[in-house]
């Protein structure tokens, strides 16, 4: 059944087919982000409480969607990694970790600055936004592993094992909210088959989700050719392709 992904195995060939589909991710990513933006910004309605201070919802909220996202499928190439010692799943876990840390900064960023004219203060330490600030740290963790050794199998091994553990702060950054009394506000924007918004608000949303998400593919599939060539400089493939870019 899963046959017709063993040949991706191969680095070479991982590399040349990420490739084709990075202009993809790049142009679907302008795309959305430009008409979600621009529908957000302009001309979807202020709240009928936060007033247009609400719009940082737009960066806000795909932000926060994308930094977990972003986590679990780190953890799953960990843990694909650590089982079935798959090298590109490795160069995969270390190539979303950058990109899930600095989304995940965006989100506690955008968060204050919400939470400022509408709490009166920048910061609290409530379950989802504590919760939030611990997966900063795990993506750092991470990173910090990734570049702490010089063997890469064991740099791997020690930063998918961190990554498998935090996985745990998931559900509690999801559930929070739920299991606890806090000042954050409850899901809005997961209920799909009813959100808890008007549809003039909830469609732009959609569209900018899609497009910081095709963003997201965009930038870890740059980084991941890129962890490709560092981990396989030796190989003839590698060298054929930097004298090629040195002819052009």
């Amino acid at each position: 059944m899963w046959k017709w992904l063993h040949p991706y195995a191969n680095p070479e060939k991982s590399y040349h087919f990420t490739g084709k589909l990075l202009p993809w991710f790049n142009y679907l990513a302008l795309i959305f982000l430009t008409v979600g933006l621009t529908w957000a910004l302009l001309f979807a309605p202020p709240d009928y409480q936060q007033g247009e201070s609400f719009r940082i919802f737009y960066l806000h909220v795909p932000a926060s969607i994308l930094s977990m996202g972003i986590y679990l499928g780190m953890a799953i190439a960990a843990l694909s990694s650590l089982v079935w010692q798959l090298k590109l799943a490795d160069a995969s876990a270390a190539a979303l970790a950058p990109v899930g840390a600095v989304f995940t900064a965006i989100a506690l960023f955008t968060g204050a600055a919400w939470g400022k004219p509408m709490w009166g203060t920048w910061w609290v330490w409530d379950a989802r936004i504590t919760s939030e600030l611990i997966l900063l740290f795990l993506y750092l963790g991470v990173i910090a592993l990734h570049n702490a050794f010089e063997d890469k199998n064991l740099a791997g091994k020690a930063a998918g094992i961190l990554a498998l553990v935090g996985a745990i702060n998931l559900p509690i950054i999801h559930y929070s909210v739920e299991w606890w009394n806090t000042l954050h506000q409850g899901a809005t924007v997961s209920k799909f088959g009813k959100p808890a918004m008007a549809a003039e608000m909830y469609w732009p949303f959609l569209i900018c989700f899609f497009g910081f998400s095709f963003l997201v593919a965009a930038i870890a599939s740059v980084r991941f050719r890129t962890e490709i060539l560092a981990r396989n400089s030796v190989r003839p493939w590698v060298k054929a392709l930097v004298l090629a870019k040195e002819d052009k």
